[in-house]
């Protein structure tokens, strides 16, 4: 990746000297991915306070490299704390804006977050299992030697084993991060140095899953169980919300075999997601898939044709993997229920449809995959679900672009967040990445929205139109401390059901008080006061079989 475009490796249907690299191995932008992740905290914080969030889900790729200091640094940013984004002698962290401290806002607290497991959780840049010698470089003052990486993909177990290469290493008192100590161990005198850190130290996946026990945020594990971590499963489900029937399951389908960036399911993960989905489809619950790797999604890089639709891409690691891919695809095409799979790994927001393969509408299902934070175009994913009045279900899948501040820093600088989007932006120019595929997508901005519509099973059409309605959130004038005014505005958002009236009053039993055409931003007057104090107001609502929800309060000071 540093050396592009001077390395020319022939590849599969490229002209030879075609260049090759790829930007996941080396790109300035990973020296601000803190940064962008704070800034994407606060981003979702400000939506988070006009359209709640039920949950969020990180798809994978927690750290870069399995080390114990860059699974901490992305907890820790999410918790809001004071994060400290050097290793090592710490260079650079007095004067370089990417290794300075700053404090993280953290994410909202009433934000519950879930976390899935990815390659590079795992394995040494994602792309190999973490031998004996490389654990002890990690945290030694050694820089990395092996074998040289000459072909692409390399054979990583061959590299691994040989010696005669150093890797090198960034240099953090450089502004751009300089890549220091790499080349051929015959160019140098003596093995270059380091400062030693034993909090660069690789993690096991165990090791991995009990640091989400250590947070300040919601829920603690954040999906993982003590008892997942004394087994390395990490596979689990939840429901998001009470009384609305959606089941997301967590499926880890990294190769526990072979390591990289390959997809692979043995017989226990295989046969938990098909108890799972078994259990879900008996509930009656529409199912949601999150896992690091996308199934069968539409090709990275199609032929140029006519035809809008590429071909699909298989990432399964079919040597390693003791169910296929087909197997896989053929237990999700049983379900009923199953709406959607969402995935990462790729970088980018591409959306495959899974038809149905026995001519049972409901046997299909979308696959949706997002883009890293770290590259272009930095966003993530809001995701919302409608039952509609045909009897379909909608889920709409909208992409969010990360607000950087722009503002320049007191020194005329820029901030760390607007820094990487440039960084961004230019290794997109120069690498060219696959931005995404499919039709109906824009290849230069990377970005796809979409509207999916999904036919329901009669039973399901009938379950979704029986639910009573659930107030998420209420606040008063959106949820200012305090008002000048009797007259005031109750924001309102309600998740299923279809309200047609609601109801507020100052009186917990709603005395005096009637049913009004709903609104998810009625007025309201609040009654007069002797005096600064708080006023309290109740609200609900119902449907129009008069079903009511249960009854939600907020106060504000007047």
């Amino acid at each position: 990746g540093y050396n592009y475009p001077d390395l020319k490796t022939p590849s599969t249907g490229s002209p030879p000297d075609t260049p090759v690299g790829n930007s996941s191995a080396y790109s300035p932008v990973i020296l601000y991915t803190l940064h962008v992740l704070d800034a994407a905290v606060q981003t979702i914080n400000a939506l988070h306070k006009t359209a709640p969030f039920d949950f969020g889900i990180s798809l994978g790729d927690a750290a870069n490299n399995t080390q114990y200091n860059e699974l901490r640094w992305y907890i820790d940013v999410l918790d809001g704390k004071l994060i400290k984004p050097s290793s090592g002698a710490h260079r650079g962290a007095g004067t370089i804006d990417y290794q300075k401290p700053f404090q993280a806002a953290g994410l909202d607290k009433s934000i519950p977050w879930y976390q899935t497991i990815g390659n590079h959780d795992q394995f040494w840049m994602g792309s190999s299992p973490v031998t004996a010698h490389l654990r002890q470089t990690y945290v030694g003052s050694s820089v990395l030697n092996i074998g040289g990486i000459t072909t692409i993909p390399p054979n990583f177990p061959l590299i691994m084993s040989q010696r005669g290469y150093y890797m090198g290493v960034v240099d953090g008192s450089t502004p751009y991060g300089n890549l220091i100590y790499a080349g051929p161990q015959s160019d140098f005198n003596k093995v270059p140095k380091i400062a030693a850190d034993s909090n660069r130290r690789s993690l096991s996946v165990g090791s991995w899953m009990s640091e989400f026990f250590k947070t300040t945020s919601s829920p603690v594990g954040h999906g993982f169980t003590r008892e997942m971590v004394k087994k390395q499963f990490a596979c689990y489900s939840f429901h998001p919300r009470a009384g609305i029937p959606i089941k997301i399951i967590v499926l880890d389908n990294t190769d526990k075999v072979a390591g990289g960036a390959a997809a692979s399911l043995d017989p226990e993960r295989f046969e938990w997601l098909r108890g799972e989905l078994d259990s879900g489809e008996n509930a009656g619950e529409l199912m949601i898939i999150c896992a690091h790797i996308p199934l069968r999604p539409y090709d990275q890089n199609p032929p140029h044709s006519d035809n809008p639709y590429a071909p699909l891409w298989s990432l399964w690691d079919q040597y390693s993997s003791t169910k296929t891919e087909d197997d896989l695809l053929d237990l999700l095409h049983s379900y009923n229920n199953l709406v959607l799979w969402c995935a990462g790994h790729v970088h980018r927001n591409a959306i495959t449809p899974q038809p149905s393969t026995d001519g049972v509408p409901e046997h299909a299902f979308w696959e949706v995959e997002t883009s890293s934070l770290r590259d272009f175009p930095q966003q993530f994913r809001r995701f919302d679900l409608f039952f509609n009045t045909d009897n379909t279900l909608s889920i709409f899948a909208l992409d969010v672009d990360v607000a950087v501040n722009t503002t320049p820093l007191a020194d005329g600088s820029a901030s760390p967040a607007c820094t990487s989007r440039s960084y961004a932006v230019a290794t997109q120019e120069i690498f060219q990445n696959a931005v995404q595929q499919g039709p109906n997508i824009d290849p230069q901005s990377g970005v796809y929205n979409a509207e999916l519509v999904m036919p329901l099973s009669p039973e399901m059409q009938e379950k979704l139109a029986n639910l009573t309605p659930i107030v998420r959130s209420f606040k008063i004038n959106n949820g200012a401390v305090s008002t000048l005014s009797r007259a005031v505005t109750l924001n309102n958002t309600v998740v299923a059901g279809k309200p047609t009236h609601y109801m507020a009053s100052e009186s917990a039993s709603f005395r005096g008080a009637v049913w009004l055409p709903y609104s998810s931003a009625p007025s309201f007057t609040l009654g007069p006061t002797s005096g600064a104090g708080c006023k309290a107001v109740y609200f609900k609502v119902k449907d129009g079989a008069g079903r009511q929800s249960a009854v939600v309060s907020a106060s504000i000071r007047g």
